[in-house]
């Protein structure tokens, strides 16, 4: 079928439903939501079977819905209705929620249902980081159960009302900033970390921070620290410690609340974003760092951590949005080479739900007193990382994606002898929407993966890749199917038996003298120097499209059309 999709922006729901319809053969087609007259023309030029919107923040106008079918993704359960869904579930402490693919109509998230599913809320998880697995999983199976309903041509939607037993109608205010505020001096620990959780990619929570307003984006508990409530206590990895009246909670960043007539604002790890107004506080080290181990049953927050199970080291990391700033970088460059000094046959780098990677961090670039030089030595501290995965011979090294990857953070991942990719991730291995050759060694390891032709195509459509397509194409290995929650189990059982399968010491052996005989054919150096001349061109070049395209990204500016590669329609995403 020729469908058209209708989103509110490019985010990763709309890229996995954009991929993963491209992937059955529907000649697939994007329009942003940026007017109601660009719609309709975009509906008058292509002429679509099925309209699905995976995310919209605006009614379709009645004059496309009532002449085509406008399936809308509503990230709640049926019945539920209202722009804050994910909010209330997390605000009420919901155990289980569902997403419901419902019919445009004359009645905001009224319609008639054509698919739903349902899908858990684990406890612990932020909001954003909930959207991007259990529910974006649950969306999918029902925005492909929906499509192959509307194809049939036999199936009726059913009436919400009508829909199921116990189905009652809710409908939920927009969640204010009044809801989400924290009295430091009353509200315990959990009622904290869940208000935060519930805002931690937006909008953030609004509060008062040594004078000044900001949003608070993410929290984590901490056992140990006290201080008096709502007192600064601690900074780790670019992190601050805050007291509540019953323990301490991590918050990673900050954004500076918007000024009246002032340029949007954007987040920054926390001890960044406060600058000089940040008094003077001890920097605490999570328990068993640099490695990043941590003492059994003790609730702190560490970006990196490492443990070991028999001949397996598992080095894991999370940056929030998936973005690695120089420092980050460098702290898991040390965590990395620690974890080779270990007596271990397999190590796992990754393996944690959530993001991946997503390569430089263009926000702290973008802050930088000197954004060029700021690009340059992430891009390099990239490099190091990457190079050293690379140059790893004396055992074998796993990538596991347990969720998405793009840009530098999908070539992190190809360095390793092995990727594994949890089924519901999506990658963007390309670099040139930012403006951007790229780096991280890819002239290397994505045509060695994926061979020149596919490498030349991948780069130049920039269009998210599916696990399942990025299996067949050679960029992973191993696609699992779990959940997001197992997919942790899921890769340490896969890697305790690549650990003690016959063949890992010769695979190892192998390894090792292939390396040396692509050293010799061609030198890493001489990739690396090629990327970094075409990069550091870009990097000086005030003029070059990288500069407004950074700033743009990092202060979410509406873009003013839809771009050309996605609007034209693709089945499937990497054909020809």
């Amino acid at each position: 079928m020729d469908i058209l999709l209708v989103a509110s922006a490019f985010n990763s729901l709309t890229q996995r439903v954009f991929a993963e319809l491209g992937d059955r053969g529907h000649r697939v087609g994007l329009e942003l939501a940026l007017g109601d007259d660009p719609l309709r023309e975009a509906v008058r030029r292509t002429a679509p079977d099925l309209i699905v919107a995976p995310m919209l923040r605006t009614a379709i106008p009645p004059d496309i819905w009532s002449a085509h079918v406008c399936l809308i993704v509503h990230p709640g359960p049926v019945g539920d209705r209202g722009p804050s869904s994910l909010d209330w579930a997390i605000h009420t402490g919901a155990t289980e929620w569902g997403v419901t693919v419902l019919q445009a109509s004359g009645e905001m998230d009224g319609g008639a249902v054509w698919a739903s599913a349902r899908c858990p809320v684990p406890a612990a998880v932020g909001k954003s980081d909930l959207y991007r697995n259990e529910v974006s999983d649950a969306a999918l199976e029902a925005v492909l159960l929906a499509v192959e309903r509307f194809a049939s041509g036999t199936y009726v939607p059913r009436p919400q009302e009508t829909s199921g037993p116990g189905t009652e109608v809710c409908v939920r205010p927009y969640f204010e900033q009044s809801l989400r505020h924290v009295d430091w001096a009353s509200d315990p620990t959990e009622t904290v970390l869940r208000k935060l959780r519930g805002a931690d990619s937006q909008p953030g929570v609004l509060d008062g921070l040594l004078e000044e307003e900001w949003y608070l984006h993410g929290g984590h508990a901490e056992d140990s620290l006290r201080g008096r409530p709502g007192e600064l206590l601690a900074t780790r990895s670019g992190a601050v410690c805050r007291a509540t009246v019953d323990g301490a909670v991590w918050i990673p960043e900050l954004r500076p609340r918007r000024r009246a007539g002032g340029p949007a604002t954007f987040k920054l790890p926390a001890a960044l974003a406060l600058g000089d107004r940040l008094p003077a506080l001890p920097e605490v080290a999570a328990p068993g760092e640099p490695l990043g181990e941590r003492s059994a049953g003790l609730r702190t927050w560490s970006d990196i951590r490492y443990r070991e199970d028999g001949q397996v080291g598992f080095l894991s990391f999370t940056f929030p949005g998936g973005a690695m700033s120089t420092e980050q970088c460098r702290r898991l460059l040390t965590a990395y080479r620690l974890a080779c000094a270990r007596p271990t046959t397999v190590l796992v780098l990754g393996g944690s739900r959530d993001f991946f990677s997503n390569g430089i961090h263009l926000n702290v670039i973008e802050a930088a007193a000197d954004p060029a030089q700021e690009s340059w030595e992430n891009i390099n501290a990239m490099d190091d990382l990457v190079e050293a995965v690379l140059t790893t011979t004396d055992r074998l090294v796993v990538s596991a994606l347990g969720g998405n990857a793009a840009a530098g953070g999908a070539m992190l991942a190809l360095a390793a002898d092995q990727v594994w990719c949890r089924s519901g991730a999506v990658l963007n291995p390309h670099y040139r929407l930012m403006g951007l050759y790229g780096s991280e060694y890819w002239t290397y390891t994505l045509p060695r993966r994926v061979g020149a032709e596919q490498a030349e195509r991948l780069t130049r459509r920039a269009l998210p890749v599916t696990a399942a397509r990025a299996r067949e194409i050679g960029l992973v290995d191993v696609v699992i199917d779990s959940t997001p929650q197992d997919f942790g189990s899921a890769v340490a059982r896969h890697a305790a038996r690549l650990a003690s399968a016959p063949g890992t010491q010769q695979g190892i052996s192998e390894k090792k003298a292939a390396r040396e005989r692509d050293e010799a054919l061609t030198p890493l150096s001489t990739y690396r120097e090629h990327e970094l001349a075409r990069m550091r061109a870009t990097f000086f070049d005030p003029g070059a499209p990288y500069y407004a395209l950074r700033a743009a990204f990092v202060r979410k500016v509406k873009p003013s059309s839809t771009p050309d590669h996605l609007r034209s329609g693709t089945s499937p995403a990497l054909s020809p």
